[in-house]
């Protein structure tokens, strides 16, 4: 079995991976890394991978569910938390003015301190664009500042997110399934 999620390594879509194989008793599946999931998905129906992991939380996810209808499929769920977030500001910026986040993470605590929100694709990408002093502040994962605290500081923990994960293949559940409901 192959199964795509997003890549690279460090994002919560691998952690959250690993964790559902491993739970699931498919240690032996392959784990595929797409940039995107448009192309994730695209891959699924063309039969390039037997399933696709995504978050409910991913700013593409209603638009895969309605790009894909009727070719993908939910074939099982679960909730299961993130990489613990923090919000962190460069550190030679006492009061940052701006502040990135993943959409998702909008209200995960007050931001109203910030003159500015920038919406950012992922946490991953909030990290980098901190690390490449595009960004003032952000939210992203805690091994950000545990990796670089000689350039960013922490404003406050956030802790794990609970999310709601989707694993869609191209075949729908047969009636009857615990997961399907009448």
């Amino acid at each position: 079995m192959i199964v795509a999620t997003l890549g690279p390594d460090g994002n919560n879509h691998v952690l959250v991976l690993g964790r559902y194989l491993e739970a699931r008793g498919l240690v032996d599946a392959e784990m595929r890394f797409y940039d995107d999931f448009p192309t994730a998905f695209a891959a699924l129906v063309a039969g390039e991978v037997d399933r696709v992991l995504q978050c409910t939380a991913h700013f593409s996810h209603a638009d895969c569910v309605g790009r894909y209808m009727h070719r993908a499929f939910p074939v099982d769920v679960f909730a299961a938390g993130s990489h613990p977030l923090v919000l962190l500001a460069q550190r030679d910026i006492p009061t940052p003015r701006h502040v990135a986040r993943q959409p998702a993470t909008r209200f995960y605590t007050d931001l109203s301190a910030f003159d500015e929100e920038i919406d950012v694709p992922t946490t991953v990408a909030v990290a980098e664009g901190l690390l490449e002093g595009r960004f003032e502040a952000g939210i992203c994962a805690r091994q950000t500042l545990d990796a670089h605290s000689d350039k960013l500081r922490l404003i406050e923990e956030l802790g794990p997110a609970l999310d709601v994960w989707v694993l869609y293949g191209t075949e729908p559940l047969p009636e009857g399934h615990p997961l399907v409901l009448a």
